[in-house]
């Protein structure tokens, strides 16, 4: 679980750090605020995937799309999250889903649910990625899965070589292609 107060006392101590005054006017509240924005964007962090899959199990019977010819897509699931090498933001990121049901369909909204739990995490976009396919799997049983990740990275644009660019990143098992994307 996330110290609030702990992350309170440390983000005090960053404007420190910094050389301003966390007692001035501007900056008195500041500390409470970035930590309730913290404990928000890191939500994910008080779970397990194992967890992540009790909460969002809410299936529906899928035996008559059990053939290789169903398939569910759900595209564009807007995340953002935070790259765990330098606390950066990762942004503008895009999720696509697609799975063949195996005898059970997830309602789609618990993919968007999915998707953003394990983004709300220090990660890296590779492991959001295979996050969002192993809670998936242990939720449809399906053994055709891809995950299609596309984003931006301010670790990357923000400094060091400060490009933009998109990072995309797929996980999948089964045999599904990034044609049934299109």
């Amino acid at each position: 679980m996330i110290d609030r107060e702990k992350l309170e006392h440390a983000f005090k101590e960053i404007i420190e750090a910094l050389g301003d005054d966390p007692n001035r006017e501007g900056l008195i509240d500041t500390p409470k605020r970035a930590t309730e924005m913290y404990l928000e964007q890191f939500e994910g962090m008080n779970y397990t995937n194992d967890e992540l899959v009790m909460m969002f199990d809410k299936t529906f019977d899928g035996d008559y799309l059990t053939d290789s010819k169903n398939l569910v897509v759900v595209k564009d699931i807007d995340i953002f999250s935070h790259c765990e090498h330098h606390l950066a933001l990762m942004y503008d990121m895009k999720v696509d889903i697609a799975y063949i049901p195996n005898g059970r369909v997830i309602g789609l909204s618990k993919l968007a649910r999915i998707a953003d739990m394990a983004a709300k995490r220090l990660q890296l976009q590779e492991r959001i990625g295979n996050d969002i396919l192993e809670i998936v799997k242990k939720i449809t049983n399906s053994n055709d899965i891809l995950v299609r990740i596309e984003g931006c990275h301010s670790c990357v644009t923000a400094r060091g070589v400060k490009k933009r660019s998109k990072t995309m990143t797929l996980a999948k098992i089964g045999n599904l292609d990034l044609e049934v994307l299109r």
